[in-house]
């Protein structure tokens, strides 16, 4: 299999920081990699390694097979967006657009041609005259997006493009985003703190933390099998409980939480006893007014928020605390002190191992 972009044991210090400590990471050709994480992890750092306005300390990177760890910036052949769009107010949208290729001293037609085709793919050839300026948040983030686009580059690396727009145009320009880098068939490195944005447009995620990879995943397998808390945690809302093996089989995996018992399906064997935590989502737990056929057991509502398209419940069982949330609820809330069944599948149910982290 053809590799785009390759990371080596990557490691990057600032001091006495270490920022990356031996990255590996392979991103495929066309492909769109998010680098999610919390504040510090790294994911700045690995995607300006990349583009070669930071040096490794230790490791490689390298473009289709070729070294580039010591190739300036500017021979690297990548488009980057920044947070901040870095255009120039002074210039309108077509000189912005083509300042990179004056830069190469491209000829004047091949300019016109390509700036307008740059502007087409994102939807802008009707401003091309305007000052940016006079552009909204949106419009100024799809220049940006052209002018890097417009150089061809080999591979676009985008930091938080995202994080100065409000909520309506974030969620818009994540799927114009990842609709021009399909249509080119772009392989892409994008770095966001919103989780949202990374399952929208993702390919495959990166999670980092404290400068290391932790896990590389599909958005579904991220968020469905964690492989430690962090992740967990990170990647939205769960409940934690900390259970120990009462059996397991080749097919699934008992565990006992207090005298709540858990079937989860097993991604490894254990020996009875054994020590684990669980990761069980919020809208996984099923809740009923009655106990019905299946494995259940009972809760008591300590607090309910409606929050329209679902309900959040705070439960009780004995000493465990759960939460659980009601997609589409029929009822405004469950009043305080109600008792319901709750039930949870076992593939549902994702057995980490034990940890103290906070």
């Amino acid at each position: 299999m053809s590799v785009a972009i390759r990371l080596e044991n990557v490691s990057v210090r600032f001091g006495e920081t270490t920022a990356l400590g031996g990255v590996t990471l392979d991103v495929l050709p066309g492909e769109l990699m998010l680098l999610v994480g919390p504040s510090g992890c790294g994911k700045s750092t690995l995607l300006r390694s990349v583009a070669g306005f930071v040096a490794p300390g230790t490791g490689r990177v390298l473009f289709d097979g070729q070294d580039v760890t010591q190739v300036p910036p500017h021979r690297r052949q990548v488009g980057m967006v920044f947070q901040s769009f870095a255009l120039f107010p002074h210039m309108n949208v077509t000189e912005n657009v083509a300042f990179g290729l004056k830069e190469q001293r491209r000829p004047k037609p091949e300019i016109a041609a390509r700036v307008e085709e740059a502007l087409a793919d994102v939807r802008l050839g009707e401003l091309a005259a305007r000052r940016v300026d006079q552009l909204s948040g949106g419009e100024q983030q799809r220049v940006a997006l052209a002018r890097a686009l417009v150089t061809r580059p080999r591979c676009l690396l985008l930091d938080e493009p995202l994080s100065n727009l409000d909520a309506g145009l974030r969620h818009s320009m994540r799927d114009e985003i990842r609709r021009i880098c399909k249509v080119h068939g772009l392989t892409t490195l994008y770095v966001t703190h919103d989780q949202k944005e990374a399952f929208a447009i993702a390919d495959r995620i990166a999670i980092l933390r404290g400068g290391r990879l932790e896990q590389l995943g599909t958005p579904w397998e991220v968020y469905r099998t964690p492989a430690s808390r962090s992740v967990a945690t990170f990647l939205g809302e769960t409940n934690l409980i900390q259970a120990n093996v009462s059996s397991c089989t080749a097919d699934t995996l008992h565990v006992k939480a207090g005298e709540l018992e858990f079937s989860a399906n097993p991604r490894r064997n254990f020996e009875i006893g054994t020590p684990v935590l669980l990761s069980i989502r919020p809208e996984c737990i099923q809740l009923a007014d009655g106990p019905g056929q299946a494995p259940a057991f009972q809760v008591t509502v300590t607090h309910s928020n409606y929050l329209g398209e679902l309900s959040e419940h705070e439960l009780v069982h004995g000493n465990l605390k759960l939460r659980s949330y009601e997609l589409n609820p029929r009822l405004p809330a469950r009043s305080a002190g109600s008792v319901l069944w709750a039930r949870v599948a076992p593939a549902d149910v994702v057995v980490l191992e034990p940890d103290i982290s906070p």
